[in-house]
Parts: structure tokens; sequence; C-alpha cells
């Protein structure tokens, strides 16, 4: 059983954050922590300047409301919210923060997959604790 678990969590339709959520309840020892982290990723400069001038931070403030409110229905929960690359930073945080295991909703790999990678695989390869895939 683990006392720190990660759950990275992305609001892409087809990630299954709701079975990474059980998954790390059903691994955790009594009292451990399970942390709901989701990374933003910067957005680019030739785009920023189509959206609204508050857009990141309502956006920041939205994804931390749901992530609040996912880690409030957990025993030891919490949400937090981090900018960066999604993979780098997961793998950071996670070392950062004395993180044993690491639970990851992916979706179906494809071809794209080939040549941009997803996150759970670099997650998977880069990480120096146990990571679970949930697919």
């Amino acid at each position: 059983m683990y006392r720190k678990i990660l759950v990275p969590i992305s609001f892409d339709e087809d990630r299954n954050t709701k079975s990474a959520i059980e998954v790390a309840q059903a691994l955790s020892a009594e009292g451990a922590q399970i942390t709901l982290l989701h990374v933003m990723e910067e957005i680019p400069g030739y785009a920023i300047s189509y959206m609204p001038t508050d857009y990141i931070a309502e956006s920041r403030k939205a994804v931390q409301a749901e992530l609040s409110e996912k880690a409030d229905a957990l025993p030891n929960g919490q949400g937090v919210v981090v900018e960066g690359h999604s993979g780098r930073t997961i793998v950071e945080w996670a070392e950062k923060h004395g993180v044993d295991c690491i639970v990851i909703a992916s979706h179906r790999p494809g071809m794209q997959d080939l040549l941009l990678g997803s996150t759970a695989h670099q997650v998977v390869r880069h990480s120096s604790c146990a990571v679970h895939v949930i697919r």
C-alpha cells in the first residue's frame, strides 16, 4: 500500500479519471494522501493574443474548483494546479513531494503517439516511483 499517491487529472474526454481515482483509493494505505494534480500547459504566444485577457486566470480558477470538489470527496485528498509541460511537470512534482505511486489515466494509443509520445508514456519512462496506468 502507498502513503503518497499522485493522480494526474486531464479533463480530456478520453481519459478515465474516475477509474484512476478509484484505483488510487484501492492502493492507498490507511491515512494516505491522494493528490489530484492538473498541469496547465502554456498557451503559445500566437494564440494568447486572440483570447480574453483574463482567460488564463479564469481557467485556472475553474480547474482548481473542479479539482477541489473531486479531492474533497477523498479522505486526505487535495487538488493542485500547476503550470508546465505535462509529462515533465508530473514527474518533477512527484519527486519533489515524495510521491511513492502515480496513478495515471491514459487513452488508447494511436499512430500519433508513435511520433509525439503521450504524457502517460513519459511518466512511466521517467518516474522514479511506481506508476499504474489506467485505460
